[in-house]
């Protein structure tokens, strides 16, 4: 009798036969390096940016030969810090976005931007060039803690720049916090949730600090020089996000994003779909037509790559197998959880249960994940999964 992971192996649905509708794009400037990334940011002072949106405009023009897109939907600009640029930079790079990309007349197109870079000036321009979501890296609004994690804002940056982008016409708005952060009490969290609430945004994302390689928190926890608050008062922080969050009126859409209806993030929404999107510039992922893609990283081998051909580091075909196990890991963030009907929609009539049945079985019988019914029936996380996360996406691994 087959396992379940032999007979996904013997499916072999068509992945992704349409052409992506989101669009991620990366800029990997910043102001400087916070003490806890690990994303593929360089400090933007001396760095050739003007050459590095040459290059990236180049890449542009090749992957729409390449791959001509349709319709996009959803736009993030991520980073490092995308508004390190100037404003006539920042207008140069939006106006090749919408020069080589169609955008739909509804599309979500948001930036992520760090407090305190985000004047009037380049505020306008980015409106002007189609931008209408800010994402800030606000983590939290205790100064101590700012200075403790490398942040080179202060909290009231924080509170200035939400007034700033709401002046300019901005109302699509949303700030990061983390926990879990070095020293961190339950009280300081919050007081910093309360302080984000006060600004009364559609959107909250809301990350546990994970200490990643390659960065000085990490260099600090292996000579045991980090001190993270207990693993039973970061649960404690977490159920306390989840009920201040909810009790505010704010929907529990994803494990760590909450949101007023309607403002769901769209495009993470696309990734948590599992659903194929562009991806450009240095170290950035793409997935389309069933293969993965990581572009060259550093800038200026990015830079030289670009006008050679477009920059991959890496390609890799993705078999019906690991395309199953991504849609159940990153689906089950959702609080919706997963359908069947979307299972088989991107796997040519699968069945979930046929491929997954021992999994899903044991999942719900350990009480990590509940049955949904109605129209569109399939699995989600219970109350007790979300604090257990990670044990169920392994689960699909």
């Amino acid at each position: 009798m087959m396992t379940d992971s032999e007979r996904a192996a013997t499916l072999v649905p068509p992945l992704h036969r349409w052409t992506p509708r989101a669009l991620y794009i990366h800029i990997p400037f910043c102001t400087n390096k916070c003490f806890y990334c690990d994303f593929n940011s360089y400090v933007a002072a001396g760095q050739p940016i003007d050459a590095y949106l040459d290059a990236l405009e180049n890449e542009m023009k090749l992957t729409v030969a390449e791959l001509p897109p349709a319709s996009i939907d959803t736009v993030f600009v991520g980073g490092g810090t995308p508004t390190v640029l100037t404003p006539p930079q920042m207008s140069r790079f939006l106006d090749s976005v919408r020069r080589h990309f169609p955008l739909a007349a509804d599309a979500e197109f948001t930036m992520e931007a760090n407090p305190g870079t985000t004047d009037m000036e380049k505020l306008a321009a980015m409106r002007e060039g189609g931008v209408n979501r800010i994402s800030f890296g606000a983590q939290t609004f205790d100064n101590g803690l700012l200075e403790r994690i490398g942040r080179i804002h202060a909290a009231q940056d924080i509170v200035q720049s939400i007034a700033n982008a709401k002046a300019a016409g901005f109302t699509n708005l949303s700030i990061d916090l983390m926990f879990g952060l070095p020293n961190q009490t339950l009280e300081q969290l919050q007081i910093s949730v309360n302080k984000a609430l006060e600004l009364d945004l559609p959107h909250y994302s809301l990350y546990g600090l994970k200490v990643e390689e390659n960065t000085l928190f990490y260099r600090l926890y292996q000579r045991d020089e980090l001190p993270l608050p207990e693993e039973e008062e970061e649960v404690a922080m977490y159920e306390y996000l989840m009920e201040r969050l909810s009790g505010a009126g704010y929907r529990h859409y994803e494990i760590s994003n909450f949101a007023k209806p309607g403002f769901e993030s769209r495009h993470n929404t696309v990734y948590w779909h599992n659903q194929p999107y562009y991806g450009l510039g240095a170290g950035a992922h793409g997935y389309a037509l069933g293969q993965r893609h990581i572009n060259i990283k550093g800038v200026q081998p990015y830079i030289d790559a670009a006008w050679r051909g477009l920059p991959r580091l890496e390609r890799s075909n993705v078999s019906a197998e690991e395309a199953m196990g991504d849609f159940m890991m990153v689906g089950l963030r959702l609080r919706e959880g997963v359908t069947q009907a979307g299972f088989a929609k991107q796997f040519g009539g699968a069945s979930m249960e046929e491929v997954y049945g021992k999994e899903l079985a044991r999942l719900v019988e350990q009480g990590l994940l509940e049955r949904t019914a109605g129209r569109e029936p399939g699995y989600r996380l219970t109350s007790r999964g979300v604090l257990l996360g990670n044990e169920v996406f392994g689960a699909f691994v």
